[in-house]
């Protein structure tokens, strides 16, 4: 790697060596030519008679020898005494034989400057597992702008996508209006034991629109021998509402939020939006929003019938629910 004050590249080196040792040029001579003091030019010629063009490249800058440095035997009992009793330079330097500063040195050398450095971190990872379906029921809202006539801009562009969303039945709308294009509202209702879905996509997430949600998707688990006993929320407006609550007693299922700004309580559901967008919402051009509405209910079936789940052992969510009629198909 080229030094940050070399005044000559590995290519002008070779040159000016060339011009020295092959053409006979004084030493003076090629040293103004290129800008550099004749000491310079004659340590590169003197470099290239004896290692040739490879000998053009920096060499380390650093020392054969280091006298002075740290024995390994103290260097070592340095870092000893640091894991063992958590001591700084001065207190290290005193018990060594060493200066404060030799023992800040030796510590940094060794990455452990930082008391930081030496606590060890686990990182623990609670995972829980309902152990029947329909104990637990994880319930949220994925909202996703629609895509305009021709494509959005995630497989056009921006350019492209933005004249899409400025058209409005194959005339331009003025430059200086930007309509919105609208959203989509996705509420998923997720089995914590099985990983089964049920998804609908509206047009709000109102309280009444998601009790409403609510009713269906208990039907729909029903009819898989699904009892619905819990269902786990955010703290979003629909959740509570009156019509959500409403609709919860009229269930028999137990209404229970997250912590505030604690998503990660509602994991197994926002990792299904995850999955759910990357896999249908933005895995293809969708020319309109129909088109990927339509293309909506088959991903879902899929989901549930046939896509492997890494979470239940790479089986699909709807093997989960035992003695099911058709449930492969």
């Amino acid at each position: 790697m080229l030094h940050a004050n070399a005044a000559l590249t590995p290519r002008q080196r070779l040159q000016m060596a060339r011009l020295i040792v092959e053409e006979k040029w004084p030493a003076t001579r090629a040293a103004e030519r290129f800008g550099v003091s004749a000491t310079t030019a004659r340590r590169w010629a003197d470099r290239y008679r004896t290692e040739g063009a490879a000998g053009m490249t920096d060499r380390s800058s650093r020392p054969h020898t280091s006298p002075t440095k740290t024995d390994p035997a103290r260097t070592k009992r340095i870092v000893s005494l640091r894991l063992r009793k958590r001591w700084g330079p001065v207190r290290l330097a005193a018990e060594t034989g060493v200066a404060p500063s030799t023992a800040g040195a030796v510590l940094r050398r060794c990455s452990i400057g930082r008391l930081s450095r030496l606590e060890r971190r686990e990182r623990v990872v609670v995972r829980y597992e309902r152990e029947a379906p329909g104990e637990l029921l994880h319930v949220d809202v994925k909202k996703l702008g629609n895509i305009p006539a021709g494509g959005g801009w995630r497989f056009l562009g921006r350019v492209q996508g933005k004249v899409n969303r400025h058209l409005d039945g194959g005339r331009a709308r003025s430059r200086y209006r930007n309509p919105l294009m609208g959203h989509g509202f996705i509420h998923v209702v997720l089995d914590d034991h099985s990983r089964l879905a049920y998804a609908e996509i509206c047009e709000d997430e109102t309280g009444p629109t998601a009790a409403a949600v609510l009713r269906r998707a208990a039907d729909w688990f029903a009819a898989r021998g699904v009892t619905a006993r819990r269902v786990l929320t955010d703290n979003g407006g629909c959740y509570r509402s009156r019509n959500w609550a409403a609709a919860c007693a009229e269930l028999g299922i137990a209404a229970k939020r997250t912590r505030p700004y604690r998503p990660q309580t509602n994991g197994k559901v926002e990792r299904f939006n995850r999955t759910m967008t990357s896999e249908w919402a933005f895995a293809q051009l969708f020319t309109s929003e129909a088109d990927r509405r339509a293309a909506f209910p088959g991903w879902l079936h899929a989901y549930n019938h046939h896509r492997p789940h890494t979470g239940i052992g790479g089986h699909p969510p709807i093997s989960r629910l035992t003695n099911l009629p058709g449930q492969y198909n």
